[in-house]
């Protein structure tokens, strides 16, 4: 019996030739006349027809030409429909090829080790045109799917690349900004001749918002300044850097902290209204979301005294020669953020073997591994327990300790710091 019933009937239900996904279709049977019986049919609906009368045949053909859809038969002599299938779905193509096996089984067990072969579809023989017709049609959808699919992966490769490459600039542009920031405190440590000044900047990404830095303002003062903008990333870093230059060490013509009183003198303004200053160069002149936390300080060498303003930023610690810890400051409300806030002065002072620290929210709010801020009560811990420790070795201790509360995590925010050693008064 032949496998195609009323093969009078074209199968011409399909759409343009042109539209479809499915051009070439692979017909494998070891006989000649249903073999060619279905070959005609699908040729004159459009299709390019390839014919082989073996599995074995069939393979070498398809190992050489693109098929789109084969359409073989279960029984043949030699490497049946299923080895066929089988050997055909371990061949590296670049679409996906429909396979349609043609048998007399009806059994699941059969349909089972089809499927399991890598067959989409059986045709249970005999078949009409109509038959044959439903089976290409869902073979068009899928193969035509596997395309766009294709192309879009191959889309989105190509977009990947490109980010990739986009992502390798930035990076790089990243990197370069990092040294840049970082060379705004290119020197982490100064010794004068009764005080020793250390600063400590770890920014937690490439870049970040965090800024310490110290400048010299007469034969007798110095002041020192702790900056934390708020979030993270380029637009942080970037106004990090105005602030650098309102508090230039090497422009004290520039520095908004100092007040010139002669050629080449310069004497302390009070902090409060340098950070007031800050706030209103904020409000006008930067068009930014960003606010920024302070504390800005300056010192007299000489008798030990000194005032500082604390705009949002944590407490300055200030550590006794005999062990015990002062928190200095009123707290006060961030820069950026109210035009008319008011900022304070506070004064404190220091004796022969004190230090003052102060610390940015990042190390105040380091977290350990289960969430748990390391807080004001842990931070004094630290400083006692590294009492002993001067400069930058106390800095670097420091850092051990937070990574090792932290269980070894990447730090959440930026980590900055400033100590501040007072060993004796200046005789001048």
């Amino acid at each position: 019996m032949s496998s195609l019933r009323n093969s009078n009937l074209q199968i011409t239900e399909l759409t343009d030739p042109s539209e479809r996904a499915v051009q070439t279709i692979l017909v494998v049977d070891d006989s000649a006349g249903q073999r060619k019986l279905l070959s005609k049919s699908l040729q004159r609906s459009g299709f390019d027809v390839i014919e082989a009368a073996s599995g074995q045949a069939a393979l070498d053909l398809c190992q050489s030409q693109s098929v789109d859809l084969v359409i073989s038969d279960w029984m043949m002599p030699g490497m049946d429909g299923l080895e066929f299938c089988r050997a055909f779905r371990g061949i590296e193509r670049e679409g996906y090829g429909y396979f349609i096996l043609l048998t007399s089984k009806a059994e699941k067990a059969d349909i089972a080790k089809g499927l399991d072969a890598g067959a989409d579809d059986f045709l249970t023989k005999p078949f009409t045109p109509a038959e044959i017709l439903a089976r290409i049609r869902a073979g068009d959808r899928i193969v035509d799917m596997q395309r766009s699919l294709t192309e879009k992966n191959s889309l989105l490769v190509a977009s990947l690349d490109e980010l990739k490459e986009l992502y390798s600039v930035l990076d790089n542009d990243l990197l370069e900004a990092r040294k840049l920031q970082q060379s705004l405190v290119p020197q982490r440590f100064f010794e004068l001749d009764n005080a020793d000044i250390s600063l400590l900047l770890k920014p937690s990404g490439h870049v970040g918002g965090d800024l310490v830095g110290f400048f010299p303002i007469n034969e007798r003062s110095v002041g020192f300044y702790s900056i934390d903008v708020s979030g993270h990333g380029v637009s942080s870093a970037l106004l990090t850097a105005r602030l650098a230059g309102q508090l230039s060490a090497a422009a004290p013509e520039q520095n908004i902290a100092l007040s010139k009183i002669g050629k080449h003198q310069y004497a302390p303004r009070a902090p409060a209204d340098a950070v007031s200053d800050l706030n209103t160069m904020i409000q006008r002149e930067v068009e930014t979301e960003h606010y920024f936390t302070i504390v800005l300080a300056h010192f007299d060498l000489v008798t030990g005294q000194g005032m500082l303003c604390q705009a949002g930023h944590p407490h300055p610690l200030l550590h006794h020669k005999d062990g015990t810890i002062s928190a200095i400051g009123d707290g006060g409300l961030p820069v950026g953020l109210l035009p008319s806030a008011q900022f304070e002065n506070v004064a404190f002072t220091m004796c022969e073997g004190d230090r003052l620290v102060v610390l940015s929210d990042g190390v105040i709010e380091c977290a350990d591994q289960n969430g748990h801020g390391l807080d004001d009560d842990g931070v004094e811990a630290l400083l006692r327990r590294n009492h002993q420790l001067k400069g930058q070795a106390f800095m670097e201790a420091l850092m051990w300790d937070l990574s090792e509360f932290a269980g070894g995590q990447v730090m959440a925010d930026d980590i900055s710091g400033i100590l501040f050693e007072f060993k004796e008064g200046l005789n001048l």
